[in-house]
């Protein structure tokens, strides 16, 4: 079974990035809203039954970075991975602050 988690932090806060909103596509091309939750965790994808494949995770970031920093130099981060049938659980964390970001895959 496959399962799919993420977790946004602000790097400059040093905080959880909470209602940020996030876009996953999967690799059919369906693809399914959510936002993250109070400590910045998105884990519910309705309606989605992971298989192996290519997916996108889009964080829409600029009304966050310019609410909290004045400024955002990227209003959205795409991040493309791929899952695997014997691949079990991937968290996609992504790191941002106005100016960068970061990712990996975390447990």
């Amino acid at each position: 079974m496959i399962s799919l988690s993420s977790h946004v932090l602000d790097t400059t806060s040093g905080k959880p990035v909470a209602d940020l909103p996030i876009t996953l596509t999967c690799p059919d091309g369906s693809a399914v809203s959510a936002v993250t939750n109070s400590d910045g965790r998105c884990k519910d994808w309705p309606g989605v039954s992971f298989t192996g494949g290519i997916y996108q995770l889009r964080f829409e970031c600029d009304r966050y970075l310019r609410s909290t920093h004045g400024e955002s130099f990227y209003p959205f981060v795409d991040i493309h991975f791929e899952m695997t049938d014997a691949g079990g659980h991937y968290h996609v964390p992504l790191l941002i602050s106005p100016f960068g970001f970061s990712s990996y895959r975390g447990s």
